[in-house]
């Protein structure tokens, strides 16, 4: 076996070295297509992307009122205009202006070349043929100017950045229709073990559901991701080694659950000493202590643990962030805050831990943390009703109630 990327120690390696080993490893994956935009959401972005137009493309009104010129206005007194016709959002007005003559006009609505300033609806009073505006009545407001969003030529977007709804907004005002974006991330995954059973068939002793491949077919859904299920393969080398050559020779990455460790029973890690340059990896994290990283053929190939929440925490940690490279997009980590924690939590010192929590906003600015109910690394109901992991450092030997503990948020919704 050939260590690509760390040398072989007794050592733990921390969370923050694992990283940034497979960081400096992984590279974009070649190619890219071009998508219309109704089907860019997510993708991450293969070419800047400039305006071809000024945004807006021409000066309108930011609100329903009237547009006028400034040298109608009577100083410090009130003063009538004449209502000429209408500007509509769509259907401008092209008639001719004389002096103390106006028009109406709506919000969007293209602003006639006389006037300089608009004023809102609410502000005038209706006179019959006319309005009447305040004795302090402002110049040049109520304009959006030509180009004031974005101008001809300017940057939309930078390449690598994944497209949210804001950006198909922002494109679409520029009347792009379709962009280049990197080709999804061809990904295999499987699990290992002669224990798993599949869904619809009755246990017999000893045996359990696989429920790793659900939760990594949930965890890989992105658009970014092209992901096939390659099932469970049993506790059988050779079929194991047939079954990562071929799939090699398919998928950029290789994804198992089971069997990263060295116990007799696990297959995985002689297996790819044979077919592989992969690394065995003791981390300092719990859970997942043992994690597998490498390369089969051209295919990376990431081997995590057998215990649910570790497969969820070394995803997580590991795999989630060298997939977004993967994909052309920024190296990126968890988003981590600081919150209150409600009730003691225990841990020995040496393992930088991720406790299962439910955090919440208490008040602006303030978050609070508890337990979401058992840790042991088999126990996907804690998880289920998590919304974040509770960091603990490794040096950390246990938290009080009231102490700050640091949080990764599962998402960025508040709990009732």
């Amino acid at each position: 076996m050939t260590d690509i990327c760390y040398p072989h120690t007794a050592e733990l390696l921390s969370v923050e070295q694992a990283r940034q080993n497979i960081r400096l490893a992984v590279r974009p994956v070649d190619g890219q297509e071009r998508v219309p935009l109704l089907g860019a959401l997510g993708r991450v972005l293969a070419d800047t992307v400039c305006s071809p137009i000024d945004i807006p493309p021409q000066r309108n009104a930011a609100m329903d009122g009237y547009a006028f010129a400034s040298a109608d206005i009577a100083k410090n007194q009130e003063f009538t205009l004449h209502v000429a016709g209408t500007s509509w959002a769509g259907k401008p007005y092209s008639g001719l202006i004389e002096k103390n003559q106006c028009v109406r006009i709506f919000t969007g609505a293209v602003v006639p070349d006389f006037a300089d300033s608009v004023i809102a609806q609410e502000q005038v009073t209706g006179t019959g043929t006319g309005v009447r505006l305040p004795n302090d009545t402002k110049p040049y407001k109520n304009i959006r100017a030509a180009g004031s969003d974005a101008r001809r030529g300017e940057t939309l977007i930078a390449s690598t950045q994944k497209l949210t709804a804001r950006d198909l907004g922002l494109l679409a005002a520029a009347g792009i229709a379709a962009v280049k974006v990197k080709n999804r991330v061809k990904i295999g995954f499987f699990s290992t073990g002669d224990e798993l059973t599949g869904l619809g068939q009755t246990l017999a002793p000893g045996q359990i559901y696989d429920s790793n491949r659900y939760m990594l077919a949930g965890l890989l859904d992105d658009p970014n991701h092209s992901i096939t299920d390659l099932g469970v393969i049993k506790d059988d080398p050779d079929l194991l080694e047939q079954t990562l050559a071929s799939a090699a020779e398919t998928f950029d990455v290789l994804i198992s659950s089971g069997g990263a460790s060295v116990g007799d029973a696990d297959f995985v890690n002689r297996t790819l000493q044979k077919c592989g340059q992969v690394n065995f990896w003791k981390l300092a994290i719990k859970p997942g202590k043992p994690l597998a990283f490498g390369r089969v053929k051209n295919c990376w190939f990431f081997g995590l643990p057998g215990n649910p929440i570790a497969v969820l925490v070394t995803y997580r940690q590991f795999v989630e962030p060298a997939l977004r490279q993967l994909a052309g997009a920024p190296c990126a980590t968890p988003l981590q805050l600081k919150a209150r924690c409600e009730t003691a939590l225990r841990k020995s010192p040496g393992r930088q831990e991720y406790q299962r929590g439910i955090f919440r906003q208490t008040a602006p600015g303030e978050f609070t943390v508890k337990p979401a109910g058992q840790q042991d690394s088999h126990q996907l109901k804690a998880a289920s009703l998590a919304n974040c992991f509770i960091v603990l450092d490794s040096d950390s030997s246990g938290v009080s109630a009231g102490d700050m503990v640091t949080v990764e948020p599962f998402e960025v919704w508040n709990p009732g």
